[in-house]
Formats: structure tokens, C-alpha cells, sequence
């Protein structure tokens, strides 16, 4: 049995978006049609950064225990499978040495060591079989709630200090489990954990509360992909809708709110965190591996340029990113994660907990009725495509009648598309509602579910097929 509880974030409404599309100076096809306007768009400025040493900051990723609490190792080990060397990073030490890469030992302040998630659980991933950290985890399952997991060994738990932190870890798993586990495989339940954890906690002094202290909606996820890591070199706001402001080390512990009980402990994390900040700010996107038609991938940077390049940003020497919010009513992508109306962490509630807590004395939340248009830096590498990870594909990313309305996938890392630039997916005549079979159940995408539209961001509709094929290509050389 393999115990866990997915400790979701590093990012909160995580990321920028991972839209691909063209966008075209002179005639942009949006939510609804051809029209001549530019994108509503409004400029995110920069905010100052802390700086931090970035070697540093890798070996506190891997090896501190930034999530304060867990299940106890002792108890880890008696269930646990040996760690497949595939799934070991290098450099790790003591007992992380021989934990998977997305777990972490560390001893409580009453000195039992524990297990948990650590950020590498949402933020490193495998393309094509090989692990990449900062890649967001398209495959990961969250769709368990572990809290069951945990309650099984409680009662093998040593009486005194063991029993008291796990089950302190076991009353925190379930009362954000509800908030934490999605119906489908691949979706990040990072904005609605988040916010499950902002009602738990009081603002001021971080200290638990086994009773909400802001009234939750009812139990569900909005469903997010996680954007890789590399491209928050550029990005001036961390989250899809502007969101994630001010000190991005700060933003970036906010996972730590899960154990922490007082503002002492998070300004211990957070001294660290300026470090894991300037690690990630190295990380630069994996090469495509395999071959490119340079001839049509030039032939797609001209499409690109002229029709994608104002809201993506330019490539290559002299490249620049803009750092663009694109209003709902341009893009016409799935609008719950920005609307704010009652949704998770977008709700004004929730961002007003965050911006007058320890994290709000740097950092600020700020969520806008848009999405940004991300930087495309290693974009083959991160299908699914769109902020909810509805479209399979950039090939059907580009060509909106392509866009399976029901489709399931593999989960199998190799199994790539290097055609379409994404997962090879099957297209199916109905959701998860139709399918008896648990595990196939979970591994259907269906986007007539809340917050799973694939709608919107239409502008490759314009283009021609031959286009299309050579925008793709370039897209390999980012």
C-alpha cells in the first residue's frame, strides 16, 4: 500500500496559462467569432524579489522538511515498496536518499521523524519515461483522499508523541481531503485545497482550527494544471489569473500552512524559501527529443511572430516576454477559476485571508477576471493544454472542431504524440457517469464537468492546416 497525502501548491491558482494559440494583429477568431479588436489586455508590472543562492535552494527542495508534519517513517517503512531508482533523485541525503523524489523525512519539534509530500510531488514529472523536475505533474493521481489511508496504520502508532503527530496529520488529511481529491486523473486540486487550508488556519497567528473559520463551498475541485517551473523566470504574476503577487518566495511556502502553527515556524520556512526561489529561476526547459523539420519549423516562427507572438512573447536571441492578462470576455476559456464567484481561492474571502495573513505582508494574492497568456518555453513538454488541462493536444489546441468533448488517455509517459504535440488520447461518446469500471472511470477528461471547459481561446481556428503543421513544428524548438 503505498500512503500518501498530495501536498498540492508551490503554486495556488498555480501558474500561468498553459494556452498555446495564436492571436493575430490583424484578426483574432476569440470566444465567439472573427473580429478586428486586439485582445483586452492589460500589462502585469514586475514586482522586487528577494535573492537567495540557488544551489542552496535546490538541496532545501529535496531534502528539508518544509511540510512540518506526516506520517511517522517508522510506520512509512513497514508499508511502503522499495523506491524505484527511476523515481530517486540525486543529491538527496540521510533517509531521503532512499525516499521517492515527491517525498520528504523530517523530525517534528517533538522529535519523531515523519514522511510527507514535498513540492515535488505537483512540480516534477516524467516526459517520454524520463523525470524532469519543474515539470508540472500531468499525471499524477489525486483522486483518493489518503486521509482513509493514514486512519488504516493509525492504530499501529506508538502511544505519546508518534501517536499525537500523526494523528495530527490524520485530523488536518481529513478535513481538507474533501477539497483535495478530484474525480479525475491528471487535474491538480491546488485552488481549492488552498483555500480549504486558508479556512482552517487563523489569519493572524496560523494556528489550526479543526472547525472552519471560513464557511467552505460544498466539497469539489476546480480543476487546475500545474505549468512547468521554467517559465517563472519571466512570469510577473505566478497563477493563471494575475494572481500571486509581490515576493514570489513567500507565495511559494504557502504549502508549509498545512503543519505550521504559528508564524515562527513560517518565517523559519520562509527564510529558506528565497533560496528555493532562486533555484527555480534557473531551471531551463528540456530540448525536444526527438526530430524537427527545421525548413517547417521556420516556415511556423513567421506564422508565429506575425499571429502569436504579441500575447506570448518572442523566442530565441532578443526574445521578450510581455506578461499579458487577457480578459474572459477575449479569451473565452473556461471561467470559473477566475470569476471569484464563490469559487475556492479566487472568492474574495479567501484572497482577503491570504493578503491579511504573515504570507499578505509581502505578498499579495490580487486575482483578475482574465488569464494570463503564458511564455511557451518547453510547451511540448506540457500537455494537457488550457488552465484545467481539457485539451489533449496542441493540434486540436490550434483546431478548435478537434476537441474531443469526452476523452481519456494512458497516463503512460511514453506515450506521446509527437504529431499532434501532446497525449495520445481517445476520443469517447460519454463521461464518467457512463463508465462502470473505476479505473478507467477516473481517467476520462470530461469538460462538461464544473470548471473542465475546453471552450474558448479559438484564434488557430484562423489559420490554414499548412499553417497549423508549421507552427506546431516550431513550438518543438522552444
Amino acid at each position: 500500500m503505498r500512503i500518501s497525502l498530495s501536498i498540492v501548491l508551490g503554486a495556488l491558482g498555480l501558474g500561468a496559462a498553459f494556452a498555446a494559440g495564436c492571436s493575430s494583429s490583424d484578426t483574432a477568431s476569440g470566444a465567439g467569432g472573427s473580429h478586428a479588436a486586439m485582445p483586452a489586455e492589460t500589462t502585469i508590472a514586475p514586482d522586487t524579489q528577494r535573492p537567495g543562492d540557488a544551489a542552496q535552494g535546490y538541496q532545501t527542495l529535496i531534502d528539508q522538511g518544509y511540510i512540518t508534519c506526516g506520517i511517522p517513517l517508522r510506520l512509512y517503512q513497514q508499508f511502503a515498496p522499495p523506491t524505484a531508482s527511476a523515481n530517486k533523485l540525486a543529491g538527496r541525503t540521510g533517509q531521503n536518499a532512499d525516499l521517492p523524489y515527491y517525498f520528504t523525512a523530517t523530525t517534528t519539534k517533538s522529535g519523531v521523524e515523519v514522511v510527507n509530500n514535498n513540492c515535488l510531488a505537483c512540480h516534477a514529472s516524467k516526459i517520454r519515461g524520463e523525470l524532469i523536475v519543474g515539470l508540472g505533474a500531468a499525471n499524477a493521481d489525486f483522486t483518493t483522499d489518503q486521509a482513509n489511508n493514514v486512519a488504516l496504520v493509525a492504530g499501529l502508532a506508538k502511544p505519546g508523541a508518534e501517536k499525537d503527530e500523526l494523528q495530527k496529520f490524520l485530523t488536518r488529511a481529513k478535513a481538507i481531503g474533501p477539497y483535495a481529491t478530484p474525480n479525475t486523473m491528471g487535474i491538480n486540486p491546488a485552488d481549492s485545497f488552498t483555500a480549504a487550508l486558508f479556512a482552517h488556519n487563523d489569519p493572524k497567528t496560523l494556528a489550526w482550527s479543526d472547525d472552519p473559520l471560513i464557511e467552505l463551498p460544498p466539497p469539489g475541485v476546480v480543476p487546475v494544471d500545474v505549468p512547468p517551473w521554467w517559465r517563472m523566470s519571466k512570469k510577473h504574476a505566478m497563477f493563471y489569473n494575475a494572481s500571486g503577487r509581490g515576493d514570489h518566495a513567500r507565495i511559494e511556502m504557502t504549502a508549509a500552512l498545512l503543519c505550521t502553527d504559528s508564524v515562527e515556524e513560517a518565517q523559519a520556512i520562509d527564510a529558506s524559501f528565497v533560496d528555493v526561489r532562486a533555484y527555480i529561476e534557473t531551471l531551463k526547459p528540456p530540448a525536444y527529443p526527438l526530430t524537427v523539420d527545421e525548413a517547417l519549423a521556420d516556415e511556423g516562427r513567421t506564422t508565429f511572430e506575425k499571429t502569436c507572438s504579441r500575447c506570448h512573447g518572442t523566442y530565441g536571441s532578443g526574445g521578450s516576454y510581455p506578461n499579458l492578462l487577457i480578459s474572459l470576455a477575449e479569451v473565452g476559456t473556461d471561467s470559473t477559476l477566475a470569476s471569484g464567484a464563490g469559487q475556492f481561492a479566487s472568492d474574495s474571502r479567501f484572497v482577503d485571508w491570504y493578503n491579511q495573513s504573515f504570507w499578505g505582508q509581502i505578498a499579495r494574492l490580487e486575482p483578475k477576471e482574465g488569464y494570463v497568456a503564458p511564455p511557451l518555453d518547453g510547451i511540448w513538454a506540457t500537455a494537457p493544454f488550457l488552465h484545467n488541462g481539457s485539451i489533449p493536444t496542441i493540434e486540436a489546441l490550434l483546431d478548435s472542431t478537434k476537441r474531443p468533448t469526452y476523452w481519456s488517455r494512458t497516463f503512460d509517459s511514453n506515450d506521446f504524440d509527437e504529431v499532434a504535440l501532446g497525449w495520445n488520447f481517445t476520443a469517447l461518446d460519454a463521461g464518467q457517469n457512463a463508465e462502470p469500471n473505476a479505473t478507467k472511470r477516473k481517467k476520462i477528461y470530461d469538460t462538461t464537468e464544473l470548471g473542465a471547459s475546453n471552450a474558448g481561446h479559438r484564434y488557430g481556428d484562423a489559420l490554414t492546416d499548412s499553417d497549423r503543421k508549421a507552427v506546431i513544428e516550431y513550438l518543438k524548438t522552444l
